[in-house]
């Protein structure tokens, strides 16, 4: 009776899931093959490409089912972001109810392919495989607090090599509107977009893939954000109480400077420098979580630096932050370490409930689908 009970349950929540997000597929022809599809993923089954998914779920009609999903993923007229922000609509608020969204996450995920057709396909790094490999690249924006995360916003990212190839584009059917980005101007744009739609966190949080990018810290500082992500260690920086020097006195000739300096006596250092001349005294040996086979522990210290790089561009310095060090192993070996901005607070624009206008206008939702909260997921 309680399995019987579970199963209809989880079959009532399903139905109201697909059924909270048809409007946003343009089409009610859309409806039958996205509820295929979307059962095909949840089903067991090593491989989601669409073929054997049709067999898992109308093992009767396979092959007129593969030809109703492959139609509906590769011919369809339907928008991935309509689509994305139906879900949020639907299933913000039901995490929200345990608590607010702590923080915005940026990350990438790498498809491997073994062919040169599929769009995007480069040889590049693939966290799958864990090094450089022929693979796709998508970035993602997902919204977490302690109980669940959601992906917000997910792009396929387009090579140079791609984006400057009009044949290959005409081939995978690229549409003209799409430029080459780096994954980081991907990952800002997301962000920007969250914001717009009303989605609060506290914090933006990113490996050193992302976080090592300049301009997408300085991009999310100016979002009015606070971050805290990964760096590579060898990341200039001026150690606490040191900054650049200012823009050289004009001398009464040509036109003034305005570019801050510095100059053979005055330099930045590495984050690696910085950590290893670090006091001993200035150390903490945390833990944060249990890994696999032990527990997850290195040893921090936490400075107030600012970040140098091309400021000599810039006519002021950029505004501190936080770098907690991480050192593990040796004394001698500093990993990557994490980067933590906090000088300026988001201030919400609006909060609860009041984003589901923004994410319903998005969806392309009306009526009771743009008010109400989702049920228990």
């Amino acid at each position: 009776m309680g399995l019987e009970s579970s199963a209809r349950g989880g079959e009532a929540r399903f139905a109201a899931y697909v059924e909270a997000i048809r409007s946003a597929l343009g089409h009610a022809d859309r409806v039958a093959p996205f509820r295929s599809y979307c059962a095909g993923l949840l089903l067991p089954g090593d491989r989601k490409s669409v073929e054997p998914m049709a067999a898992r779920v109308q093992p009767g009609r396979a092959q007129a089912a593969h030809q109703s999903l492959h139609h509906f993923v590769a011919k369809s007229d339907w928008s991935d972001e309509a689509v994305l922000a139906a879900v949020s609509a639907h299933v913000l608020p039901v995490i929200e109810g345990r608590g607010p969204i702590r923080a915005l996450i940026v990350d990438d995920t790498g498809m491997p392919k073994k062919g040169k057709h599929s769009v995007g396909v480069a040889r590049q790094y693939c966290g799958q495989l864990g090094k450089q490999d022929n693979c796709e690249a998508a970035v993602s924006l997902s919204a977490a607090n302690d109980h669940a995360s959601l992906p917000l916003a997910y792009r396929l990212y387009l090579p140079q090599e791609w984006a400057d190839d009009s044949d290959r584009r005409a081939g995978a059917g690229v549409p003209d509107d799409v430029v080459f980005q780096t994954k980081p101007q991907i990952a800002l744009d997301q962000l920007g977009a969250a914001l717009a739609a009303g989605i609060d966190a506290e914090f933006v949080l990113a490996d050193a893939g992302y976080g090592n990018d300049t301009d997408l810290r300085d991009g999310i500082t100016d979002l009015g954000l606070p971050y805290a992500v990964g760096i590579q260690s060898s990341t200039s920086l001026w150690p606490p109480g040191v900054e650049p020097l200012p823009p050289k006195p004009w001398s009464g000739r040509g036109r003034p400077t305005s570019a801050i300096r510095r100059n053979a006596a005055h330099q930045p250092v590495s984050a690696k420098q910085l950590a290893l001349g670090l006091p001993k005294k200035a150390w903490r040996r945390v833990t944060w979580r249990e890994g696999t086979n032990a527990r997850l522990t290195s040893r921090f210290a936490a400075v107030r630096v600012r970040p140098a790089h091309r400021d000599y561009e810039r006519s002021t310095p950029r505004p501190e932050g936080m770098v907690p060090d991480r050192v593990a192993g040796r004394a001698t070996r500093a990993d990557e370490v994490l980067s933590v901005h906090a000088a300026r607070q988001h201030q919400p624009a609006c909060a609860g409930q009041r984003h589901q206008a923004a994410l319903a206008d998005r969806a392309g939702l009306s009526g009771p689908q743009a008010g109400t909260r989702a049920g228990s997921l």
